[in-house]
């Protein structure tokens, strides 16, 4: 039964996201939180780990997660803007697990000017989003996960509050070390709108997959994400990565992502372009028992770098 209700639910969502306009605010969810994932291209939702920064990828992969797990997250972004997130993971049984989690980012200090370019001060921005997890063993290779976040978002005197849900489902194969996921994420829309012009939130559904090659230190990783869209190249859904598995505890990564390497592009006087090394990404990090320390670095924007650091432990 619960089965059936999961893939109901997906297939019910997946066909309201086909038909959502692509106008959205609350795009700081389309951030990586996940060191691993970022390291992987930014979009991975088919590694399987005892990571729980995972779930902000796939809530589905919570249920690989240990018991009571407290994690924390900081990433720097552009400058004066930082993202901080934290979560809690509890497993219910051997088959259900739940977690919640909280991400905050601040724009920093920003000028207001008037449409003259006459400053008037600066104001602050800020978004919000707060989310619960629950993931289900469907059976012995599948699992299903749902997430539902309120997220709200303050740009000076004006505020925004919306709800949204991710719908994820696995399919792990130990014996063969290959993963394969489908996700859609950021399903729902705005409860109070700045105005009076209501926008939806940054749909995304998302099929991937992870490999390892048998009897060798790599794993392959391929994502396709905003499927729900399909007015540019393909090439630009793409998003690939590889891990270096140096033992059970160690392991560096390196990923590229066609989509933010494309949208970064600028062209210069000559009519040459290029990206300034937007796209790649990688990391790494050191996974003990209790303890897991993750780094990653990337370029979210052609003008500046970013550093991403999850710090977990297992009570």
């Amino acid at each position: 039964m619960k089965k059936a209700v999961f893939c109901l639910l997906f297939t019910l969502f997946t066909v309201q996201i086909v038909s959502q306009e692509s106008q959205n605010d609350y795009n700081f969810l389309r951030l990586p939180v996940s060191a691993h994932a970022a390291a992987l291209g930014g979009d991975n939702i088919s590694i399987i780990k005892d990571d729980a920064t995972l779930m902000f990828n796939n809530p589905a992969l919570i249920s690989s997660v240990s018991d009571k797990t407290i994690n924390l997250n900081f990433m720097s972004y552009m400058e004066g803007t930082k993202l901080a997130s934290a979560s809690f993971t509890k497993i219910i049984n051997d088959k259900a697990t739940w977690a919640v989690s909280a991400q905050y980012i601040d724009y920093g200090n920003i000028k207001e000017v008037t449409e003259d370019n006459i400053e008037q001060g600066t104001f602050s921005a800020k978004d919000i989003s707060i989310a619960g997890y629950f993931a289900y063993t469907l059976s012995n290779k599948i699992v299903g996960g749902i997430t539902a976040k309120c997220i709200s978002s303050h740009i000076a005197g004006y505020n925004s509050l919306a709800m949204g849900v991710d719908l994820g489902l696995n399919y792990y194969d130990d014996e063969r070390d290959l993963s394969v996921s489908a996700v859609a994420k950021n399903l729902g829309g705005q409860l109070k709108a700045y105005d009076e012009t209501y926008e939806g939130i940054p749909l995304d559904l998302q099929i991937g997959a992870s490999k390892r090659v048998i009897n060798s230190p790599f794993k392959f990783s391929a994502t396709i994400v905003d499927l729900n869209h399909w007015d540019y190249s393909f090439i630009n859904h793409m998003v690939a990565g590889l891990d270096l598995i140096l033992s059970d505890d160690i392991y560096l990564s390196c990923g590229y992502n066609f989509r933010r390497a494309h949208e970064m592009k600028i062209t210069d006087s000559d009519n040459e372009s290029s990206s300034h090394g937007a796209g790649f990404s990688f990391g790494g990090g050191i996974e003990l028992e209790r303890f897991k320390l993750q780094l990653s670095y990337g370029k979210y924007h052609v003008s500046s770098s970013s550093i991403l650091v999850n710090v977990s432990y297992s009570l």
